[in-house]
């Protein structure tokens, strides 16, 4: 049995990965999903990290799955963890060194002319369940902040030493595919995997995800 430790993205939950959770327990498979501590000013990106390795506890072997701004946390628990894998879903690359808030016009990442939320991130989501998650991740978007995390620089010297997968979401609006081919050839050196969906893929096409998740696992 692997334990997926899932990270969410900025401005997300827990919750986002609810469906995922319930595809991979099915398959047999212990879950980690964790609300980063986004609403304390004073919380660092390690902070964030020992936040998920905390929950993770002395469970192993771990795949440590992060989505979006997860993917500044996600190599850090690694770090912290000696994870047997990584995974980064439609996610950011860091630089060592680079404070998250520089790494939208680092990365070249031009910002999509969409406006509306469900437009922009979950698109194919059911209205419904869309309607649910924004109302939830919204309440807590309110308290957000993250001034010290978005801030300081990202503080690993390098890639922690842990196998990399990257997966692309041909549908993504906000990360779109040419950019995340760009971005992950320039920062990781290696291919990304592709699957359809939007950037909210766990809530779209939770059994798919569940179902690549698991063929990478240790």
């Amino acid at each position: 049995m692997t334990t997926f430790v899932l990270i969410h993205g900025g401005g997300g939950s827990a919750f986002d990965w609810h469906l995922v959770e319930a595809e991979l327990r099915d398959r047999g498979h212990d879950t980690i999903a964790v609300d980063l501590p986004m609403s304390d000013p004073g919380a660092g990106l390690w902070d964030y990290a020992d936040a998920v390795v905390r929950a993770a506890g002395e469970r192993r072997p771990l795949v440590v799955v992060a989505h979006s701004w997860g993917g500044l946390v996600g190599p850090l628990v690694c770090a912290r963890t000696g994870a047997a894998a990584l995974v980064l879903v439609t996610a950011m690359i860091p630089s060592p060194g680079e404070p998250p808030d520089d790494w939208w016009e680092r990365s070249g990442w031009v910002s999509p002319d969409i406006d509306d939320q469900h437009e922009l991130y979950l698109h194919d989501v059911p209205r419904e369940l869309a309607e649910r998650v924004l109302a939830h991740d919204g309440a807590l978007a309110e308290t957000m902040s993250m001034e010290r995390a978005c801030g300081e620089p990202w503080p690993l010297a390098a890639w922690p030493d842990v196998p990399t997968r990257y997966l692309l979401c041909r549908d993504d609006r906000f990360f779109t595919p040419g950019f995340v081919r760009r971005h992950v050839e320039e920062r990781l050196g290696i291919t990304p995997d592709e699957m359809p969906g939007s950037h909210m893929v766990m809530l779209s096409r939770p059994a798919e995800l569940a179902g690549y998740l698991v063929q990478v696992r240790p």
